[in-house]
């Protein structure tokens, strides 16, 4: 194994590559290599900082076994702004109390909008673990009452009021509903998408009109989020107005549809998917196969809402 000290002459030299065998050194660190690092990190140059933190999200999406917790946990307290965005990205798929802890002030007070809107829509995984009971109803409660501070707040920058509306909308509590209308009526781009995506993640059927019609809206990222809602409704009546988009050659929108298809179930959605299979097999795209391929396994365990 690699020698701790040499693995942060690497990180610090500008000339020396960031090789994956570097950066998987930096998994699972004891206490000693932490503190270690920590002494070491602000002679890292910044934008070595920045590129190990994209490097190793990469590395994390593909290696479960890795845990950069540690250095992902030092990173968001970088005095560089790209450094902090980076690390709160990289912090989603940590679920554990210390991340939690971290991401609670990045999101309440950081000078960057840009963190702060990343760290509470993180803090919304957190919030859905706690209505699941997988993670501390207290932490998850404070997580809440957070985001319905933020997505209030006037004053504070759209792009942080809709990320905390996506946040909440992964909780039961009775506010949600009113919250979401108001940003659906509220005339603002940004938090009608937002709207859109938290009627989804509400799992309450009261918004399948609202969704049904921003199905054939003329904004592509509003026909993509009235896709992905009605994925997690799972509204059989929204397949017809979903399944031209299977052959829109919009990659983006063909991808949300096959995974709505399989979240929706029913046989009109898996004969949809079975197209999808000849489809991805004439043109030679294995990944499309794969995503394709998933979304049938997923709409043969349940035959879908019907409306």
């Amino acid at each position: 194994m690699l020698k701790f000290e040499d693995v942060i002459q690497t990180l610090q030299d500008e000339n020396a590559a960031l090789s994956k065998t570097i950066i998987r050194r930096l998994s699972n660190l004891d206490e000693s290599e932490r503190e270690q690092l920590m002494g070491a990190w602000g002679m890292i140059p910044v934008t070595r900082r920045q590129r190990l933190m994209r490097q190793m999200s990469e590395i994390a999406a593909s290696d479960f076994d890795t845990d950069f917790g540690a250095v992902i946990r030092l990173a968001l307290t970088d005095l560089d702004d790209t450094v902090r965005h980076l690390a709160v990205e990289a912090s989603s798929n940590d679920e554990s109390p210390l991340t939690f802890h971290a991401l609670m002030p990045l999101a309440t007070i950081d000078r960057s909008s840009n963190v702060r809107s990343g760290a509470i829509s993180v803090l919304g995984q957190f919030i859905l673990l706690g209505e699941l009971g997988k993670f501390s109803a207290n932490l998850s409660r404070q997580a809440q009452n957070l985001a319905l501070r933020l997505y209030r707040n006037q004053n504070e920058d759209v792009e942080v009021r809709r990320r905390a509306l996506e946040a909440i909308s992964n909780s039961s509590r009775e506010e949600v509903a009113p919250l979401i209308r108001e940003a659906y009526d509220s005339g603002d781009s940004r938090l009608q998408l937002s709207a859109v995506y938290a009627m989804g993640r509400s799992c309450d059927h009261k918004w399948a009109g609202a969704i049904l019609r921003e199905l054939e809206s003329d904004a592509p990222a509003m026909r993509f989020e009235a896709i992905r809602a009605a994925g997690e409704l799972e509204l059989e009546t929204a397949i017809p107005k979903i399944a031209p988009h299977l052959q829109s050659g919009d990659r983006q929108l063909m991808e949300i549809s096959i995974w709505a298809l399989g979240e929706i179930g029913g046989g009109e959605a898996r004969r949809l998917l079975d197209e999808m299979v000849e489809y991805a097999e004439d043109i030679d795209d294995d990944e499309l196969l794969e995503m394709v391929e998933d979304a049938l396994a997923t709409a043969s365990l349940d035959g879908g809402f019907v409306d």
